[in-house]
């Protein structure tokens, strides 16, 4: 499997494709530790240190690091657990709702405006 990265217009936030569809429809943005209890893959995520924020899209993944952490170091990481994720067959949401519905859920905080 091959995992694309693309630098986004903030340099905190990169985003990532791994080449198949995230969400099969609406979005998700998780903000915190917190946030990610009902995701395995987000959970993953965020036990990288460094990692502030993670965004599902339909078809990619950004995630947002802490200012004092380097790309060079959080890069391979976060693209191992991407890997394993989507190689492994895992599901996106441990309750077994529908992607769709975890998008308006109350758990997943709305992604932040896009200016």
């Amino acid at each position: 499997m091959f995992i694309q990265s693309e630098a986004s217009p903030n340099p905190a936030t990169l985003k990532f494709l791994p080449g198949q569809a995230v969400m099969e429809s609406g979005t998700a943005y998780f903000a915190s530790r917190e946030d990610a209890a009902h995701s395995p893959l987000v959970m993953r995520l965020y036990e990288i240190e460094g990692v502030t924020g993670v965004f599902f899209g339909g078809d990619f993944i950004t995630v947002t690091k802490t200012d004092d952490q380097d790309w060079a170091g959080l890069k391979p990481p976060i693209l191992g657990v991407i890997m394993e994720h989507f190689t492994g067959g895992a599901t996106l949401f441990t309750d077994g709702s529908a992607v769709s519905a975890h998008a308006d859920s109350a758990r997943i905080v709305p992604a932040p405006p896009r200016l």
